[in-house]
């Protein structure tokens, strides 16, 4: 028998996976679950697809359930410093000897189903570790779990679950390689998650185009269909205004779950003890400085709103590095109005765009004073020194610039996707 892995084993695995790149479609999922006595099927879910807002719902939506004494887990991605990131129950990230234990599992299950595949076809990074935390949460006898699509919905290999409550947080332009160029393609992807007879619960204001098809599915399946209101009208602990929104849509979606409404006392200890690192996470005072993992437009303009209600008329230093895959001037354009200095950085991620591309961007849209540290750590120092004590630094664009900055992205996340 093979010696135990440690979770650094479990993690140099996960990140040789890699090479294989992402790979589309359900069969692989299907079979390596089955080598490993489909987990999943050993405890209800709730599926939370969307392009913003997944991991905070699904955080939020699992403390509402463990307030009323449910036994509930989450599935997570991405993560910031270490895949154990990912899978939760209660309150707590997998231990590491655990995760460990359940991706040499996996790992072992995968290469069974590897032998069984036709040419240079194998298991996925994804798969693998979606089977993994499927395993944890099976061996945790969680009664609920609350599980975060990677990409998409349709092909995502988190699709094999058959969930009870169906989330559908909101639809922007993200990901049009592989998911279509347009709301309707992208909803569609989603959409498929919904399982006949199930209920379906969407964030307030989704796009038009998006709601149509929200009906249509809904119809087309038999399941119930719920529009969460924008607020729940509740103080949280999670800040900025996004979260709010957030907040009220896992709270429709754990009522749903539970076939009644939410006890007050529950959600108001949920409301009060949710935190998502990584998310408007204030980590210093004077000057205030803000991480946020905003990485798409959509996220940008969220996180613009909850700058400006935040701020009170103080400068703002943003640290900025995106992904060359995004939309990095429909970005840039709903962030610079806010800000009296931008510093460009890189994180470690090889797809991150030169800072001296962002440097160009900025000029060319009218922006502050732009200059360029490559180095992400002194880049946020020199932000902070241009905010002065009464002003605002904010790291944003990627969410593995925040990883960086937490201490935790080249050694962990340096090529993860997802």
């Amino acid at each position: 028998m093979s010696a135990a892995w440690t979770l650094e084993d479990a993690e140099r695995h996960l990140l040789s996976l890699e090479l294989f790149g992402m790979r589309f479609g359900l069969d692989r999922m299907r079979r390596l679950t089955t080598a490993l006595g489909s987990p999943q099927e050993r405890f209800g879910s709730v599926h939370v697809v969307g392009t913003n807002g997944k991991s905070s719902t699904a955080r939020m939506t699992a403390a509402i359930l463990e307030a009323h004494g449910l036994r509930a887990g989450t599935y997570l991605s991405p993560h910031l410093t270490s895949f154990a990131e990912r899978v939760r129950v209660g309150d707590r990230d997998a231990e590491p000897d655990q995760f460990a234990a359940a991706v040499q599992r996996a790992a072992h299950a995968a290469a069974k189903v590897d032998r069984g595949l036709a040419g240079d076809d194998h298991v996925t990074q994804f798969e693998l570790l979606t089977a993994a935390a499927y395993l944890l949460l099976a061996e945790a006898e969680v009664e609920v779990a609350v599980v975060e699509a990677g990409l998409g919905g349709r092909f995502d290999a988190t699709n094999v679950l058959r969930s009870r409550v169906q989330v559908l947080t909101n639809v922007g332009l993200e990901h049009t390689r592989w998911l279509g160029p347009t709301i309707a393609h992208i909803a569609q992807e989603k959409l498929d998650v919904v399982r006949p007879g199930g209920t379906l619960v969407v964030g307030a204001g989704l796009h038009p185009d998006a709601a149509a098809l929200a009906e249509a599915v809904g119809a087309e399946r038999g399941a119930r269909l719920v529009v969460a209101p924008e607020d729940a009208e509740v103080p949280l602990l999670a800040a900025g205004t996004f979260q709010r929104r957030n907040f009220a849509v896992a709270l429709t979606a754990a009522e749903a779950w539970l076939g009644e409404p939410a006890q007050p006392e529950a959600i108001l200890h949920a409301a009060a003890s949710t935190v998502v690192p990584g998310r408007f996470e204030v980590v210093d005072d004077a000057p205030t400085t803000i991480l946020d993992g905003a990485h798409n437009p959509g996220g940008m303009t969220a996180l613009a709103e909850a700058l400006a209600a935040a701020v009170h008329g103080r400068p703002v230093v943003a640290v900025v590095s995106i992904l060359d895959d995004k939309d990095a001037p429909a970005m840039l354009r709903e962030l610079l109005p806010l800000c009296s200095a931008v510093v460009c950085t890189a994180s470690a991620n090889p797809r991150a765009l030169s800072p001296a591309t962002l440097q160009s961007l900025t000029q060319q849209l009218g922006g502050p004073p732009a200059r360029i540290v490559a180095d992400p750590l002194r880049a946020l120092e020199e932000a902070r020194e241009a905010a002065g004590p009464d002003g605002v630094a904010l790291a944003t664009g990627s969410i593995y610039l925040v990883a960086d900055l937490r201490g935790g992205g080249a050694a962990g996340r340096q090529r993860s996707r997802l």
